[in-house]
C-alpha cells in the first residue's frame, strides 16, 4: 500500500498570542488493486508546538510584521524545518489584530513560511466556528446529540458558536477579553479599549489611562462583563449594553434551541477552569475575568463541559486534507485547472431545500455574509444534492444559484459547485443554461466536504472524466 508524509505548518496571530504549531501528516491510499485511487489521512501527529509568544504590536495599533517575522522564523529554525519542508500550511489573523491596518501587510511577510496559506484573515464570525472546533465542543454536541456553546474569551474578543447535534446553527462575538484593560506593577492603568471604557461608564466605574485603580473596581469592571456573556446565552434578559459591545461586523447572536453545554476556550478559559492564580500575574484583567466567569450563571445554568484545547483552540495546526477523485457525471469548462484554496459553503439540508424552492435572497446573502467572512472573492458552493432529482427541480435550482452568485462573484471567475450525490453533470449543463454562457461552470460530484474546508482541484485525468480534489480542514494541534 503505498503512503507519503507531508509537514504542515500552522500560525496563528491574535490579539495577545502567536503561536506556531507543525504536524505530521500519513497518507494512504486506501483503494483496492481494481479501484480507483483514493488517499486519505491515515495518521496525524503534531511534531511541534512553540512556546505561546504575545503578539508585538508596533503602536496600539499596528502589527509589528517584522517582529512577527522574526517569531516565526525562530520557530522554524527551532523546529528545525526550513519553509521548503512544508508541503502545506495555514495561517490565521484573528480577534483584535485582524482589525488592525496592516494585517495585510503582515501576511505578506509570513508569505514565505508555507506557500499555500488555507486562510488569511478570519471574520469573527468564521473565527468562532474555528474555535469551536478546536475546544472539542463540535464534537461534543455531535458525539451526545447535544446543543452546545462555545465561548472563545481572548485578549480582546470573545466568539461564540452554537452547535447542535454537531452542527453550526447561531455564531456571534463581542468585545470582551482579558486584555481590554492593560496595569502596570504598581496598579497605574496603562491601556482600556473602548469596549472595557464603555461597560465602565455603564456601571458608574472610575477607570482612566494613567491612573492608578484598585481590585475592587477591576473585579466590579469583571463581573459585569460576565453578566453580559450570561445575557448573550439568554440566562438574563438583555441589556441595552450588549448590542453596543457586540463586535463590528460580527452576526447578533441569537439561540436558536435550548442551551444543555458549555465549553471555554481561549487564553481566559485556563483562568476559569484553574482557580488560584495571582489575580494581576499577565498585567490585565484576564485572571479576574476568568474568577467572574466561574462565580457566576454560566456554570449553574448549563453543563459545563471542558474543552480539549484552551488557549490553542483558534490555532490551525495544519492544512489537513484528504485527496479524492471525482465522480466521472460531472461538468466543466476545459483550461480552468488547476484551482488552490477555495473555500467551501456547505449549506445544510434544509438550506439545500430553500434553494430547490428557488430561494435566491436568501442564498445571496449567505453567500455575501461567507465571502466577507472569508476575505475571498472565490468560493465553491456545497450540498449534498438529492438522489434522482427531476428535470425541473435541477433546472430551479440552477436558476437559483445562477442568480444568487454570478452577481456576487468577480467577472471571469467559475462558479463552482460540489454535490455529494451524482447529479452534478445534469446540474452544470442546467447552470450554462441559466448563466447564459457568461461564467465558466465546474459541477463535481461524489465529494463530501464541510463548512470551512478548502478544496485544491487538479488537471483532469483518464481523458477528462474525473477531476482529482483536495480536501483541507483546520486541525487543531
Amino acid at each position: 500500500m503505498n503512503s507519503d508524509q507531508f509537514l504542515s505548518v500552522g500560525i496563528d496571530i491574535g490579539t495577545s498570542t502567536t503561536q506556531v504549531i507543525f504536524s505530521r501528516l500519513t497518507m494512504e491510499d486506501t483503494a483496492g488493486y481494481f479501484s480507483v485511487p483514493r488517499v486519505s489521512i491515515v495518521q496525524k501527529e503534531v511534531v511541534y508546538k512553540s512556546p505561546v509568544h504575545q503578539t508585538p504590536l508596533a503602536n496600539e495599533y499596528l502589527i509589528d510584521g517584522d517582529a512577527v517575522r522574526e517569531i516565526v522564523a525562530a520557530e522554524f529554525r527551532q523546529a528545525g524545518v526550513t519553509p521548503a519542508d512544508t508541503g502545506t500550511g495555514a495561517v490565521i489573523i484573528t480577534g483584535e489584530s485582524a482589525r488592525k491596518e496592516n494585517a495585510a501587510l503582515v501576511l505578506e511577510k509570513l508569505s514565505g513560511f508555507a506557500g499555500d496559506f488555507v486562510v488569511s484573515t478570519a471574520g469573527p464570525d468564521l473565527e468562532s466556528v474555528i474555535a469551536g472546533k478546536g475546544s472539542g465542543a463540535q464534537q461534543y454536541s455531535e458525539e451526545n446529540a447535544a446543543v452546545t456553546v462555545n465561548l472563545d474569551i481572548g485578549g480582546g474578543t470573545t466568539n461564540v458558536i452554537l452547535f447542535d447535534c454537531g452542527e453550526a446553527r447561531d455564531r456571534g462575538c463581542v468585545d470582551i477579553g482579558g486584555r481590554q484593560v492593560r496595569l502596570d506593577a504598581d496598579m497605574t492603568v496603562t491601556y482600556v479599549s473602548p469596549s472595557a471604557a464603555r461597560i465602565a461608564r455603564f456601571h458608574h466605574l472610575s477607570l482612566e489611562t494613567g491612573r492608578r485603580t484598585d481590585l475592587s473596581v477591576l473585579k466590579s469592571l469583571c463581573d459585569a462583563m460576565a453578566q453580559l456573556l450570561e445575557e448573550l446565552l439568554g440566562v438574563s434578559e438583555p441589556s441595552p449594553l450588549l448590542e453596543e459591545i457586540r463586535t463590528a461586523g460580527s452576526t447578533p447572536f441569537s439561540p436558536s434551541r435550548p442551551i444543555r453545554a458549555v465549553c471555554f476556550s481561549g487564553g481566559v478559559a485556563d483562568c476559569i477552569y484553574q482557580s488560584g492564580k495571582d489575580p494581576l500575574q499577565y498585567g490585565d484583567i484576564g485572571v479576574l475575568l476568568g474568577d467572574s466567569i466561574r462565580r457566576g450563571r454560566l456554570f449553574s445554568a448549563f453543563r459545563v463541559i471542558p474543552a480539549r484545547e484552551t488557549i490553542r483552540a483558534t490555532v490551525v495546526g495544519a492544512g489537513t486534507y484528504t485527496t479524492s477523485i471525482s465522480g466521472s457525471t460531472i461538468a466543466y469548462d476545459p483550461g480552468l485547472f488547476p484551482l488552490k484554496n477555495l473555500p467551501v459553503l456547505k449549506l445544510s439540508q434544509e438550506e439545500q431545500q430553500r434553494c430547490f424552492a428557488g430561494d435566491r435572497e436568501f442564498l445571496e446573502q449567505k453567500a455575501r455574509w461567507f465571502l466577507s467572512q472569508c476575505d475571498s472573492d472565490h468560493m465553491v458552493l456545497a450540498l449534498d444534492g438529492k438522489k434522482s432529482p427531476s428535470y425541473g427541480e435541477l433546472l430551479s435550482l440552477a436558476k437559483t444559484v445562477a442568480a444568487a452568485l454570478d452577481p456576487l462573484l468577480p467577472a471571469g471567475l467559475p462558479l463552482i459547485l460540489a454535490v455529494h450525490s451524482d447529479m452534478a453533470k445534469a446540474l452544470g449543463q442546467c447552470l450554462r443554461q441559466s448563466l447564459l454562457s457568461r461564467r465558466p461552470v465546474i459541477s463535481i460530484d461524489s465529494i463530501r466536504v464541510e463548512q470551512n474546508d478548502f478544496l485544491d482541484l487538479g488537471k483532469p485525468l483518464m481523458n477528462g472524466l474525473v477531476i482529482p480534489v483536495v480536501v483541507k480542514t483546520l486541525i487543531f494541534g
